[in-house]
């Protein structure tokens, strides 16, 4: 069958795409290899959909190319999607930070997307895998339900992250096929493996609020304690900075100067451990002192004791060896080079009609809905020219 526009990928990026395209008049088909669409937001933000954050802003991103996101987050905004969702009567609320969740459940915004979908008269084929792309005068696509043909191709296939719902490197593979560079990848807004062999796996579970600085950018959010390191949204939001190389700074006082209130309060009989849990979680303040100092009474702390504590407290310098994987990652880092793309519509600029969209792109946004917003705004871009 012959289409206008066939976009490969029925995520958050292709479906807005889809509904654009069909809405300028464009015979439109969405191809997904899974049974349904909208898988990756069915399972985000606990099943509850952070599907955008209205804050957002193109500093908010990681790309090879800081600017290329602009366009595209210009011309469709938070405000825009926010307005669909209230025509949809879809009730939601910010949880903090700008991030806005739906109330009831992320199913809603699947729901949505396919409603306007139908208006705009897009055809799907579920459960269907492409085995082929060649390009004649148009695109050919030999798939395990037929063979399809369109001016216009857009793969929207996502990255590497959640291979249990069926994350793949198609559009990878694509972009190779078409000589199309792509940066490096990797598992972002991730856990982190702690190096070394170090272990806390008995403070596994233990939340600790903190301001974390990883690179040039800082973040105050929660990290948690896993088994084999850290998470939390401090960490996960640090994992798109990270190097190997360096390390992670963390201040687990951030509202305190630690040397200036040991100082002050070095006077009292009561122990630095007793001391450090009224101000930190018990089991932290217990497994700290273990390792760190001897769990007597603050006045019998030395003046060098009391200052390696604080010194810790205030920043606690740390290497990561590596992160969890694909599996435990929201997103991939990287993606097609952008200085390969239109950043007005998101199309190859060697190869007329072919376009990518969303998480396969190498623009990666920090934890809190804005990976959900670049896929409404590189899809509409999209969704405007093909």
């Amino acid at each position: 069958m012959k289409y206008d526009a066939i976009i490969i990928g029925g995520g958050a990026a292709g479906l807005f795409c889809a509904i654009e395209a069909g809405r300028r008049g464009r015979k439109t088909l969405v191809i997904e290899h899974n049974a349904q669409v909208g898988r990756k937001i069915i399972i985000s933000g606990g099943g509850r959909c952070n599907f955008t954050n209205i804050g957002t802003k193109p500093e908010n991103f990681i790309s090879a190319n800081p600017h290329f996101c602009k366009s595209a987050l210009a011309r469709y905004t938070p405000q825009d999607f926010v307005a669909l969702v209230k025509k949809h009567k879809i009730d939601f609320y910010e949880k903090k930070l700008g991030q806005l969740f739906c109330r009831e459940s992320s199913r809603q915004v699947v729901e949505m997307l396919l409603k306007e979908c139908s208006a705009a008269k897009v055809d799907f084929q579920l459960d269907c895998s492409v085995k082929s792309v060649e390009r004649g005068v148009l695109f050919e696509l030999e798939t395990t339900r037929g063979n399809f043909t369109a001016g216009s191709l857009v793969i929207a296939t996502g990255g590497l992250s959640f291979p249990k719902i069926g994350a793949s490197d198609f559009g990878y593979k694509i972009a190779k096929q078409f000589s199309i560079k792509r940066t490096d990848l990797r598992p972002s807004l991730v856990a982190l493996v702690l190096a070394g062999g170090k272990n806390y796996s008995k403070l596994a579970g233990v939340s600790v609020d903190a301001s974390l600085t990883a690179g040039k950018q800082t973040f105050r959010e929660n990290i948690l304690f896993t088994h084999r390191g850290l998470s939390g949204p401090a960490i996960l939001q640090a994992s798109n900075y990270w190097q190997k190389s360096q390390p992670v700074h963390i201040n687990l006082l951030p509202e305190t100067d630690a040397l200036e209130y040991l100082y002050a309060n070095r006077h009292k009989s009561q122990t630095i451990e007793n001391f450090l849990g009224g101000l930190l979680p018990q089991r932290f303040a217990e497994a700290f002192v273990v390792q760190n100092v001897p769990n007597k009474p603050l006045k019998q702390l030395s003046n060098r004791e009391i200052e390696t504590v604080a010194g810790l407290l205030n920043n606690w310098s740390t290497h990561f060896s590596n992160t969890e994987g694909y599996d435990r990652a929201e997103v991939t880092l990287g993606g097609v080079s952008t200085s390969e793309l239109s950043s007005q519509t998101m199309e190859a600029k060697k190869v007329p009609g072919l376009y990518f969209i969303g998480e396969v792109v190498d623009v990666t946004g920090w934890l809190g809905g804005y990976n959900f917003q670049w896929g409404w705004s590189s899809g509409f871009a999209a969704g405007q020219s093909v």
